[in-house]
């Protein structure tokens, strides 16, 4: 149901034109008469999106920090979203940061409070992020923990039937269990082995009533890089399969912090095979009378799947990388061969299975779904190419995964080719205002483009100061950092790096610091602004966090930014005329001028930027120097 427009229509002028004017005086006036700060950068941007509407293009977006780049896309797109019918799509970098979009002093609500606009805002988050029923039965049975007890207690009525079903209202996020670690939440959350649409508690989800909510929106969906990538990847199979697409048709698109737009890609088109998760899967439906082939299939495919594995972990790259490289020798395409083999023939054993209705059928279909990816997957990974492979160890489980091939042709085709407008927004899109870098990894051959900076003065309140300091000597420096007292985030180039630098400082000096993933970001960010802790240590807020005043006057830059040297960027690499400056340095600027970011919001705020340079990272001195709107201090 289309939505009442927030300026009249008339004959005698466009969409587009009353937009423009709607924009200049809200921008200008409205908003200005009751305290918004009039910003020239943030009107510019506005209308330069009003143009990529009308012309229906690619706009990448580039607006310093201070430049109000929320309000300046929100107001095209509540007014364009009211036009056509059809929500507006905002996709921001990850799950925490579409908490900040929406919280109680964020833009939305204080541009619905100043313009009495009545916004109709619903999130759709990434599968992981809800709870799944089918998988807290599992844990309660197999776990004797204390937070499993809470969830369960926590759940609705209506859940296991005891409340009316006229009562449902949207439960189990992840931000509904801010003191769970992310370790106890991947206990409980969705995996992609569930079969949903088997479920018989689907109904009763609270994944499944959250997606029908959102679905029914008609102005703003609010979703995450990863979440948005799944629905494009995903989109035409579940259409073949009579299912809906997880997000419903819009009329646009905004990547907030779109420059990060690529590598959220890359993980939504890989395929992942776990270690233990064939066996889990197979010992499931291990029950009595099960006929002997199935028998002796199922176990000759357990301890040929668990040779692989030993021989991946073998023969996997020895480093910190979070992504390892594997030395494919012809032991493990051979291993690789014979799990297809055997898997391939146990499917055909199921179908004999099916008809005997011996293995219950929801545990049956999980496993036939598992094993269609697991053939798919490794016969991707045996055969000659150009997919790119690597192993990792997300929470210690042993994991292959292989990503077809670069995603530049599939982005341009499923995405860029569509004749809806995409906005790009960030202070971080190019490369001294060379857009090249992000177009070429996306595929977009044509786009839109300007780059204004931020209006705020920064000689007078940011500091930034570099120091010369060996990798085993950060950790001191950093505590003596904290000495001042002052509100302090600390950025990390990687899990490894912050766990790392966990170790080396004092336990007593750990009571008023909050690691990433010790709980639920969002609520750990909370405290944080609130001071309820001086210092929040992290390898993901590089972008996004906004903390205004004097809730964070420091930020300590642990490592700069590189990318790891992992099978990924070699895939990138390889492509490149000169790696280092064409890969290597523009990942690494982008990001560490997003990091700098964090520290001042607003006109209000001040503070100083601290860089730790490893000694092997003089080369790009001057690079950094010319990076900052300030004069930096070489220590």
């Amino acid at each position: 149901m289309k939505r009442r427009m927030p300026f009249p229509l008339s004959k005698e002028k466009s969409f587009y034109d009353s937009l423009n004017d709607w924009i200049g005086d809200t921008l200008y006036d409205e908003l200005t008469e009751k305290g918004f700060e009039c910003r020239d950068e943030q009107i510019y941007m506005a209308f330069q999106i009003e143009k990529a509407l009308k012309e229906k293009k690619v706009l990448f977006a580039e607006a310093g920090v201070g430049t109000g780049k929320t309000i300046a896309y929100l107001l095209p797109a509540i007014a364009y979203a009211r036009y056509t019918g059809k929500p507006a799509l905002i996709s921001c970098a990850d799950e925490t940061l579409i908490e900040q979009l929406v919280k109680e002093d964020g833009d939305i609500r204080k541009i619905s409070d100043a313009l009495n606009l009545d916004i109709d805002v619903r999130l759709a988050k990434a599968r992981n992020q809800y709870l799944c029923l089918k998988r807290l039965d599992e844990a309660s049975n197999r776990l004797d923990e204390e937070y499993i007890e809470d969830i369960e207690v926590s759940l609705p009525d209506f859940v296991y039937g005891s409340g009316s079903l006229q009562s449902i209202i949207p439960y189990g996020e992840r931000s509904d269990y801010p003191e769970l670690s992310d370790e106890e939440w991947n206990t409980v959350n969705f995996h992609p082995i569930q079969q949903c649409l088997a479920c018989d508690l689907r109904n009763r989800c609270g994944q499944t009533i959250h997606r029908n909510h959102y679905r029914e929106a008609v102005e703003i969906i609010i979703c995450s890089h990863d979440f948005y990538m799944e629905h494009i990847w995903t989109k035409d199979s579940r259409e073949r399969q009579g299912q809906l697409p997880l997000l419903p048709d819009v009329s646009m698109v905004v990547f907030d912090e779109g420059h990060l737009l690529e590598y959220s890609a890359q993980r939504a088109l890989t395929y992942e095979v776990q270690n233990s998760t064939l066996l889990n899967l197979l010992e499931r439906i291990m029950v009595n009378d099960i006929r002997e082939p199935t028998l002796q299939l199922m176990e000759h495919l357990i301890d040929t799947h668990a040779e692989f594995f030993d021989l991946l972990g073998t023969h996997a790259e020895q480093s910190e990388n979070e992504r390892k490289a594997i030395d494919k020798v012809n032991d493990i395409i051979e291993t690789g061969k014979k799990a297809v083999e055997l898997s391939t023939s146990l499917l055909e054993e199921f179908v004999f299975e099916g008809e005997l209705y011996i293995i219950p059928e929801y545990e049956l279909k999980m496993v036939e779904e598992y094993l269609d990816q697991y053939i798919f997957s490794m016969t991707l990974f045996i055969t000659e190419n150009d997919a790119v492979d690597w192993i990792e160890e997300p929470e210690g489980e042993l994991t292959l995964v292989v990503m077809p091939r670069l995603v530049t042709d599939i982005l341009r085709e499923k995405l860029f080719s569509s004749r809806i407008p995409i906005v790009f927004s960030s202070a971080t899109l190019s490369v001294q205002e060379d857009f090249s870098y992000l177009a070429d990894g996306l595929g977009i051959q044509e786009f839109l483009s300007f780059s204004v900076d931020s209006p705020f003065d920064y000689d007078e309140v940011m500091e930034v100061h570099a120091y010369d300091v060996a990798m085993n000597d950060k950790a001191n420096k950093v505590m003596e950092l904290m000495e001042t007292g002052q509100q302090t985030l600390i950025l990390f180039k990687s899990e490894f790096a912050m766990k790392q630098f966990k170790e080396q400082i004092p336990v007593s000096s750990q009571s008023q610091m909050a690691f990433e993933g010790e709980r639920e970001l969002s609520s750990i960010i909370k405290e944080f602004q609130h001071k309820e802790i001086q210092v929040l240590c992290s390898y993901k807020l590089w972008e996004g966090l906004d903390i205004p005043n004097d809730a964070l006057t420091q930020v300590i830059i642990h490592d700069l930014p590189f990318p790891p040297a992992d099978p990924l960027f070699e895939a990138r690499r390889q492509h490149a005329n000169d790696p280092f400056r064409e890969v290597d340095l523009p990942f690494m600027l982008l990001r560490l001028r997003q990091g700098a970011g964090r520290l001042i919001r607003t006109s209000a705020d001040s503070g100083t930027i601290h860089l730790l340079l490893d000694p092997t990272e003089q080369q790009v001195k001057n690079e950094i120097e010319g990076l900052f709107p300030v004069e930096v201090v070489f220590n």
